[in-house]
């Protein structure tokens, strides 16, 4: 008689329960590996997004007119970031910026800073080695607005009075230069000159100061609480009466999915704050900070 080898019942018994336990672990494995995964991934990409979304808004920031800078709760007020009693209420944070770029210039400065007070008159405001010609090139390449140009800018005198009620905030356009913070300029027929921007008015009677900074635009930082939406807007000039959210601005999306976005002041320094989260993981937040001289 030949014998046939077979599993004795035990062994399969045996067999069974280590396939029961290899399948129960081993899912449970997979599943968390899997878990551990999605978490890395989601952690990696709003580290990333908060940091860049961070990093935009602190590079602009360094370049404010500090003195300008507003904290608005939409549709109802605003108030000097540096004494706002907004809290959480404000989700807009908003600011006038100096030219950065006209001041580096290519070589040299586009607008040098610099009033010439003797060579000036009520008429016109006299600025050695200023360019208003490459400027006016300048703001139209950077502003994405057809017509914005040097004279849609503004100069604001260093060591001026700067109530903040006084910079066009509030949607009206500035009609004289004596109670104004940002004086309105256009050009002249000297590249180093700049006269009144506002019709019929001069500079008759206002407080002209040696050093000055240019801008062509202010900011506007603004979380839409109902989408998450964290939004830039650009290329909108207060003292001409224009708003963040006008037809005619600039927007850029910086991040979605923000929970929080904070600010405050303590004097001249800002400190922002960032919160995300993701759909994908629930009860997840991640939170950015900066702060800015």
């Amino acid at each position: 008689m030949r014998k046939h080898s077979a599993f004795t019942m035990i062994e399969l018994i045996f067999v069974i329960v280590i396939m029961g336990i290899l399948s129960k672990f081993g899912v449970e494995f997979l599943a968390q590996a899997y878990n551990n995964f999605l978490y890395s991934q989601v952690n990696n990409t709003l580290q990333a997004q908060s940091e860049s979304a961070v990093e935009s808004i602190a590079s602009r920031l360094q370049f404010r007119i500090k003195d300008s800078i507003i904290a608005r709760q939409p549709g109802v007020t605003f108030e000097a970031l540096s004494s706002s009693t907004l809290g959480g209420s404000a989700t807009v944070l908003e600011w006038v910026a100096s030219d950065v770029d006209g001041f580096r210039g290519e070589s040299l400065p586009y607008w040098s800073g610099i009033i010439d007070i003797d060579a000036s008159n009520s008429t016109t405001l006299k600025s050695p080695e200023t360019n208003t010609t490459a400027l006016d090139t300048l703001i139209g390449k950077l502003s994405h607005s057809s017509g914005t140009g040097i004279n849609n800018a503004a100069i604001y005198f260093i060591g001026s009075n700067s109530n903040i009620n006084n910079y066009g905030w509030n949607g009206t356009a500035l009609t004289d230069h004596n109670s104004s913070v940002m004086h309105r300029i256009n050009s002249t027929g000297n590249i180093d000159e700049f006269t009144s921007g506002i019709t019929g008015v001069d500079f008759n009677g206002t407080d002209i100061y040696e050093y000055y900074q240019l801008a062509w635009t202010a900011y506007a930082v603004v979380h839409d609480t109902t989408t998450g939406d964290l939004t830039l807007h650009y290329d909108y000039q207060p003292w001409e009466g224009e708003s963040y959210n006008d037809t005619n601005s600039s927007t850029v999306l910086l991040m979605q999915n923000v929970d929080t976005f904070r600010f405050k002041a303590i004097g001249s320094v800002v400190k922002i704050q960032v919160c995300v989260n993701s759909d994908l993981m629930e009860d997840y937040s991640l939170c950015k900070e900066k702060t800015i001289f």
